[in-house]
C-alpha cells in the first residue's frame, strides 16, 4: 500500500508548533475537510495541517477514496471490509509517524480530526498509539468493535464526538456507544448532541473542537524524542 498524501495548509515544516490531520469519510478525499484549515488556523495560526486521501478507490463513489468498503453500500463482503479496516488502520498509523518525523513534533502535539469513517479511522488508530495524541475529534461517527478496547488501549488522549441527532447514515446513538466504552476505558470523553443536524458538521461542533484543539495545542511544543 503506498503511503498516504493530500492537501496541506498552514504552516510548513521547520516552523509548525503543532499539527492537526483531517480524515474523511467513505467517499470522499482531503480536499473535503482540509477547508476547516481556515477556521482552525485563526486559532492555530503556528499549526500544520493535512488531509489525507484515504487508500483505496471508493467503489461506491469512483471519483472519491474509502478507508475500508461498507458491505451494504458497495455489495463487498464482511470479510473484505474487516480486511480492509486493518490495512487501513495500519495505513494510518504509519502516515501519522511519517508525518511527526517530517514536521519534527512529537505525539502530543498531534490531534486527529475525523469525519464519519474518518472517525472510526481516528479513534482505532489514535487510541492504539505508544504515546498519547494531543487529542481525537470526531464528528458522526463510531467506535468500531468496543468489546476488543480495554484489552487493546494503549494511550488515552482527550475526545470530543459530536453528532447530528438526525444523522440518517450513522445512527445518532452510536455517540453514547461510544462514550460509554471510551468512559470503561479510561477516556476522557466529551459529546455533543446537535439536535435538527443530519451527518454533517455544523459550526457549533466546529467551535466545540476548535476550543479543544486550542486548549491541547495552543501552549509552546516540546522537542520531538
Amino acid at each position: 500500500m503506498s503511503r498516504l498524501d493530500g492537501p496541506r495548509a498552514g504552516a510548513a515544516p521547520g516552523r509548525a508548533k503543532s499539527l492537526v490531520i483531517f480524515v474523511h469519510g467513505y467517499g470522499a478525499n482531503g480536499e473535503d475537510l482540509i477547508g476547516l484549515s481556515r477556521p482552525l488556523g485563526t486559532i492555530l495560526p503556528e499549526a500544520a495541517f493535512v488531509a489525507p486521501d484515504a487508500p483505496q478507490r471508493c467503489r461506491a463513489s469512483p471519483f472519491g477514496f474509502q478507508w475500508f468498503p461498507i458491505p451494504w453500500m458497495d455489495g463487498s463482503s464482511q470479510a473484505e471490509m474487516e480486511r480492509g479496516f486493518v490495512a487501513a488502520g495500519a495505513a494510518l498509523d504509519g502516515f501519522l509517524d511519517a508525518e511527526r518525523e517530517l514536521y519534527g513534533l512529537p505525539d502530543s502535539r498531534v490531534a486527529l480530526v475525523g469525519f464519519s469513517q474518518g472517525t472510526m479511522m481516528s479513534l482505532e488508530v489514535g487510541l492504539r498509539r505508544t504515546n498519547p495524541l494531543a487529542a481525537i475529534v470526531g464528528f458522526s461517527g463510531r467506535l468500531v468493535h468496543p468489546e476488543i478496547l480495554l484489552p487493546q488501549i494503549r494511550s488515552r488522549p482527550p475526545v470530543l464526538l459530536a453528532h447530528g441527532e438526525e444523522d440518517p447514515v450513522v445512527p445518532f446513538a452510536a455517540m453514547g456507544e461510544a462514550r460509554a466504552a471510551l468512559e470503561s476505558a479510561g477516556v476522557d470523553v466529551m459529546t455533543l448532541a446537535r439536535p435538527g443536524l443530519g451527518h454533517g458538521i455544523d459550526p457549533e461542533g466546529l467551535t466545540a473542537a476548535a476550543q479543544l484543539l486550542e486548549a491541547r495545542l495552543a501552549s509552546p511544543a516540546p522537542k520531538a524524542h
